[in-house]
């Protein structure tokens, strides 16, 4: 593996399981999806498959969802010692790694596994990118040369959004995002409705808090999830998987008029190649450096991926 960092000294905060061992974890389980629900999760360039299914996500689910009836254990004990009964808030999860490495099909695909637990059916779903500045504050800030970069983002409304959620706060909604316009719809939003789960998906979601200019510490925004998730791959894979995505991209979302992209969509593969590439490097890599794999560390479970986009080993959080 690449040496990213202390995971795998001798003396480590996490157990590492190879994925044959993680896979027996449930193995007289039923497999809940069918290859159409592949069809549908699988994000572009995602090598995502029946088998993968059930040797990954099928325990993952099992092991969330026994921290869930976990939560609802503790509640019950907290309501108890107050002598009241208090309403339930929604078990967040959080699942993060760099762009391209496959978080989105991850937390669509524990989405999709989560809802076939019978004490789970209500789990939704947001990306931090309906938190990004729209692209006219990035301009007039000056980085919208760093989008995705942690100041690109509106930290405090995120904040606010998954503190009223943890709260109980019965109906939340949060900004919308469009890929296509690369930019934040004006006037939509996207609503929260008291979910059993809610999986929280972005690049910084396990960013730790900052540290004001008097010297005191805010909150993170992992402060509020109950478990998260880390997508792991070598470096050099993500660039590679990011360079051929944005080569079928070409003929797909950039293809569109409305695209911010499209002048992406009439370039030939050698010129796509380094235009990705040059793009990977002057963003993409700063970021997944500086930024996104300085949190691995902080998460309850890293899914650590080979060069095929295969899950091979985990490392889950001792408690």
């Amino acid at each position: 593996m690449e040496p990213h960092g202390t995971l795998e000294t001798p003396i480590s905060p996490f157990v590492d399981l190879e994925r044959e061992t993680w896979a027996r974890l449930s193995d007289q389980m039923e497999q809940p999806l069918n290859l159409s629900d592949i069809e549908r999760l699988r994000g572009l360039g995602d090598e995502l498959d029946l088998q993968e299914v059930r040797d990954v996500y099928l325990p993952l689910s099992r092991l969330l969802y026994l921290y869930v009836e976990g939560a609802g254990a503790t509640h019950q004990a907290t309501t108890t010692f107050l002598g009241e009964q208090t309403s339930r808030t929604p078990f967040v999860i959080g699942v993060a790694g760099s762009v391209a490495v496959g978080k989105s099909t991850t937390a669509r695909v524990l989405q999709e596994m989560l809802r076939r637990w019978p004490q789970t059916p209500d789990v939704q779903l947001i990306t931090t990118d309906g938190f990004l500045y729209p692209n006219a504050e990035l301009e007039r800030r000056g980085i919208m040369h760093r989008k995705g970069f942690p100041e690109s983002y509106d930290r405090r409304a995120l904040l606010r959004f998954v503190s009223a959620v943890k709260s109980g706060v019965p109906e939340v909604s949060t900004p919308v995002y469009s890929h296509l316009t690369y930019d934040i719809v004006p006037g939509e939003r996207n609503v929260v409705r008291s979910p059993q789960v809610l999986i929280v998906e972005g690049l910084n979601v396990l960013q730790p808090a900052r540290t004001r200019p008097d010297g005191t510490v805010g909150l993170a925004l992992s402060d509020f999830f109950d478990f998260s998730v880390y997508v792991d791959a070598r470096t050099n894979d993500i660039e590679e998987w990011y360079i051929s995505r944005f080569m079928r991209l070409r003929s797909g979302a950039f293809a569109d008029p409305a695209s911010y992209f499209h002048r992406y969509s009439q370039l030939t593969d050698e010129e796509a190649r380094e235009t990705a590439h040059g793009i990977w490097k002057r963003i993409n890599e700063p970021n997944l450096k500086e930024n996104v794999l300085p949190t691995r560390g902080r998460a309850q479970l890293v899914l650590r991926k080979s060069a095929d986009h295969s899950v091979r080993r985990m490392l889950l959080r001792k408690i």
